[in-house]
């Protein structure tokens, strides 16, 4: 019977917990080296990124300009005005909405035990974009500032909605019933918008705006209120990776090795609300970055959430950047949406990431 069963110590070990013995120990190191080797090279990304942006679009300004307009601003320099006003809170945005995105992202895809998971799984984005429909057809609200905390309330009431129901029944909560619940609320909530819609000519041109996803004419106001809930959202992620990672095996081996599946999936839920929810309300509701950038850093450090969580927080915000850089050139003077070439972006990476993944398993 032990020869069938194996021994006690052959049971399944979320990535990152030791076995006894030690004999995870350099598995771990190399892991966590190539974590840090990644957050450092990304971290120098981000700043390179940050300065095309400030330094591209529908015209360009010089690196020396760029600086000069950050540190000694001159009153009336055209270039300081555009870098000032129009480009530092736009690359702001994009760094903030990112980081969200990219981090919700991955919680999203650890918590359902779900690959192809993303922000609009849950039904978070419809709920937030049936909110944001209500604010400019039933109470007139045009601006970015007015939509935030419609589409945050949104948000955050679709997250309790599809938890509160798939938490009914014996078994409770479980990745499937989530997926499942989150999928008919997002159908529901798209019907509702697609009739308001339909009958309200004036509601859909403002909506649109919105909705396509974008970093541009988000005044600075508007980051300083949602950057807190971002804070607080990413600061519970990376407190959910050893959660994530127990989830990762099925929800009784988690019980087994001692975590509290019920409490650790709502502090998992807690953070995509505020990060979903903050993300939404800053740039609208951009596909393809929360399901995209998860596996980038899985293919780098592996499926250990711990790391996959904190690089998502990085990657997101290079993606979304180098989206909207990419969207000010190709169609200058003009530009297209950061939603639009994200998803040209996302589609072929994700391609790529699928094939390469059935390659390795056959």
């Amino acid at each position: 019977m032990s020869a069938v069963l194996g021994p006690p110590t052959s049971a399944p070990h979320p990535p990152g917990a030791a076995r006894p013995g030690g004999a995870d120990g350099p598995r771990r190191t190399r892991s966590a080296l190539r974590g840090l080797v990644a957050v450092a090279v990304l971290v120098v990304g981000l700043l390179l990124v940050s300065l095309a942006s400030l330094m591209w679009g529908a015209r360009d300004i010089a690196a020396g300009a760029v600086w000069d307009a950050l540190v000694s601003p001159v009153a009336g320099d055209n270039d300081h005005l555009v870098v000032r006003d129009l480009r530092v809170p736009r690359t702001l945005i994009g760094l903030v909405g990112g980081a969200a995105l990219g981090a919700a992202g991955a919680l999203m895809q650890g918590v359902t035990r779900n690959p192809i998971a993303d922000p609009g799984l849950l039904g978070i984005n419809a709920g937030a974009s049936l909110a944001v429909i209500v604010a400019i057809a039933g109470l007139g609200v045009s601006t970015t500032a007015g939509y935030l905390w419609f589409a945050f309330a949104g948000a955050a009431i679709a997250a309790l909605v599809v938890y509160g129901a798939a938490s009914l029944g014996w078994e409770g909560v479980t990745p499937v019933k989530l997926a499942l619940v989150g999928a008919a609320l997002t159908a529901t909530c798209t019907s509702v918008i697609t009739v308001v819609l339909l009958t309200d000519t004036r509601t859909l041109g403002e909506y649109r705006f919105w909705q396509v996803g974008s970093l541009a004419n988000r005044p600075l106001d508007v980051l300083t209120t949602v950057a807190p809930f971002v804070a607080v959202g990413l600061a519970l992620a990376l407190a959910s990776g050893r959660v994530l990672n127990a989830l990762a095996l099925g929800d009784d081996v988690a019980r087994g090795l001692g975590q509290d599946v019920t409490r650790g999936r709502l502090l998992v839920v807690a953070a995509v609300v505020l990060l979903c929810g903050s993300a939404v309300s800053l740039v609208g509701p951009i596909a393809f970055v929360g399901l995209v950038v998860p596996h980038i850093a899985r293919a780098v450090v592996g499926p250990d959430y711990r790391w996959i969580v904190a690089l998502s927080a990085l990657v997101g915000p290079v993606l979304l950047l180098v989206a909207d850089i990419a969207g000010r050139l190709v169609a200058r003077p003009s530009e297209l949406e950061a939603g639009l070439v994200v998803a040209v972006v996302g589609a072929p990476v994700l391609i790529t990431l699928v094939r390469r993944s059935r390659a390795v398993a056959a």
